[in-house]
């Protein structure tokens, strides 16, 4: 074993919990003795996989995520060719497989593995993922829609208003409604004391809700919510549960995908506990 190989294989040689990716590659040859492996406690940092089509990407993804599953955490991955849902069964060993394992010195067992399907809004086979617009906020949402400052502090108004008064805005047609309202002639005396908003800033954001319906906020955004909790599961022999959430035409729809997931991170920042987070 050359120095270099070596110098790799101490790298590579803890005491920790972790995963394995594979053996190290060394002139073309594997080397079995060496286990390129990633502590579980380094899966809370950002990494990335990427290579050409058919360099080994998606394989590389299912590997993790078997691995990550049966070591009892459960795992979240966006679906985006529906590439992943293979999990779900047992694989078969095809000889190319099993003589590929063979020389990496792996014993190959197909399994299949703890897998719940979701879908975002109303669309797909999984279920349904939704939030409502009051848990979503004012910040949250004008970032989502793109708002200046002043847009902002005016969105922040109509969220306010709504909590003085009770009101549960559950989706874009019931926020487009208040905004009506706070600008009609009716409604503008309720925010009068506080500034009220100019029909030129709410034309604006109303726009910008009616780009965001058209990318698929209208299914998005409503009841039942999701609780995020439910991502978080592990079966009753210790696996941790792989959700995958199915993507459609999401080259059509990147609003939709960047809201949820604003949403999500958000969600989970502020329930996680700080350890492990």
């Amino acid at each position: 074993m050359s120095d270099a190989t070596q110098a790799i294989k101490d790298g590579y040689t803890f005491d920790a919990d972790s995963i394995e990716l594979g053996v190290l590659v060394d002139d073309g040859q594997p080397v079995p003795d060496v286990k390129i492996r990633i502590s579980l406690s380094m899966l809370t940092r950002h990494g990335l996989v990427a290579g050409a089509t058919g360099t080994g990407k998606t394989k590389t993804l299912q590997l993790m995520t078997e691995q990550i599953s049966k070591a009892g955490v459960p795992v979240f991955a966006a679906d985006i060719k529906g590439d992943l849902s293979g999990l779900a069964i047992p694989g078969q060993a095809s000889e190319k497989l099993l003589a590929r394992t063979k020389v990496i010195g792996q014993e190959f067992t197909p399994a299949g593995n703890p897998v719940e399907f979701y879908a975002l809004g109303g669309e797909g086979t999984g279920v349904p993922l939704r939030a409502t617009i009051s848990s979503f906020g004012p910040l949250l949402l004008s970032k989502v829609l793109g708002l200046n400052a002043t847009q902002e502090s005016s969105l922040s108004l109509v969220f306010s208003y709504a909590d003085q008064h009770n009101l549960l805005l559950l989706d874009l047609k019931d926020l487009n409604e208040l905004l009506k309202f706070l600008v009609s002639d009716e409604g503008k005396p309720e925010l009068a004391n506080i500034g009220g908003l100019a029909k030129a800033t709410v034309g604006v954001i109303q726009r910008q809700l009616s780009g965001l319906a058209a990318q698929g906020g209208d299914q998005f955004f409503g009841e039942p919510e999701f609780d995020t909790a439910d991502l978080l599961k592990v079966t009753s022999d210790g696996l941790g549960v792989i959700s995958l959430l199915e993507l459609p035409n999401l080259a059509d729809r990147p609003a939709l995908f960047s809201t949820f997931l604003m949403w999500l991170l958000a969600d989970l920042y502020a329930d996680l506990p700080e350890a492990g987070d």
